[in-house]
């Protein structure tokens, strides 16, 4: 079973219930909270929408979702998170990994929440893998974990490569992990890492300017939704400045 299967499952799972106890809607609603925008997460929104219909429900039919897009800007995540709280939607459902999760869980201790994170019982979202209790559940991705991997490749791809840059987002709580599994990572292979940090278009061409500056042969990027926002600018300014970059997703 895939992630996108299991999510769409436990999220049904919650609806149906939910849906028998309050008669008064028209509907189930599903609230749809991200940090990234509508456009870079388009594909994972249409299979969504494919998995919801695989299972019965299709939306404008017989579901309705609620979409609430921060566009990579964080801070505007707790008004969003409260704006689908106030529309009384029956499930949230998280999308772009941490910082939406975390948001929703202080945002509502009663509407069931699913997401798909790193190490949801590292993050505080759930009290274990096997028993979450209260009121979230979803996927634990791991992504983390893989910074070592990727590390490894693009060592083998450039192995001369002996100072290395890694990219993160410092408003992500998971990039924390991803920073200490990088550094563990590089130091296991004895060379240089430097951490760069950007959380908006400006700062991204600023830490390019400075990723030349340390003489970096190589690039890491970890995983944040502002980053898959602006994909196409992340792959632009490496081409441009000739630096090897590897990345969380496609």
């Amino acid at each position: 079973m895939s992630r996108r299967e299991l999510l769409l499952l436990l999220a049904c799972a919650v609806i149906a219930p939910r849906t028998l106890r309050a008669q008064q809607k028209a509907m189930p609603v599903i609230g749809l909270l991200s940090g990234g925008a509508s456009g870079a997460f388009a594909p994972a929104v249409a299979g969504f929408r494919r998995g919801l219909s695989e299972t019965g429900y299709v939306e404008g039919q017989n579901v309705t979702i609620e979409y609430r897009w921060a566009e990579g800007r964080y801070d505007r995540l707790p008004s969003l998170a409260a704006d689908l709280v106030a529309h009384k939607v029956d499930v949230i459902v998280t999308i772009g990994g941490t910082p939406p999760a975390l948001v929703a869980k202080d945002a509502t201790a009663t509407i069931p929440i699913v997401f798909g994170v790193g190490d949801a019982v590292e993050l505080g979202l759930v009290a274990s893998l096997a028993r979450p209790g209260g009121n979230l559940t979803g996927v634990s991705v791991l992504g983390g974990e893989l910074t070592p991997k990727r590390l490894e490749i693009i060592s083998e791809l450039v192995p001369r490569a002996k100072v290395i840059a890694l990219l993160v987002n410092p408003n992500n709580a998971a990039a924390q992990q991803t920073m200490q599994k990088g550094q563990e990572a590089a130091h296991a292979k004895q060379v240089q890492m430097h951490i760069l940090q950007a959380s908006s278009e400006g700062e991204i061409d600023t830490a390019f300017a400075a990723l030349v500056e340390l003489r970096a042969s190589v690039l890491l990027v970890g995983g944040d939704p502002l980053f898959d926002t602006r994909g196409e600018q992340l792959v632009a300014l490496a081409a441009r400045r000739a630096v090897p970059a590897i990345y969380p997703a496609r």
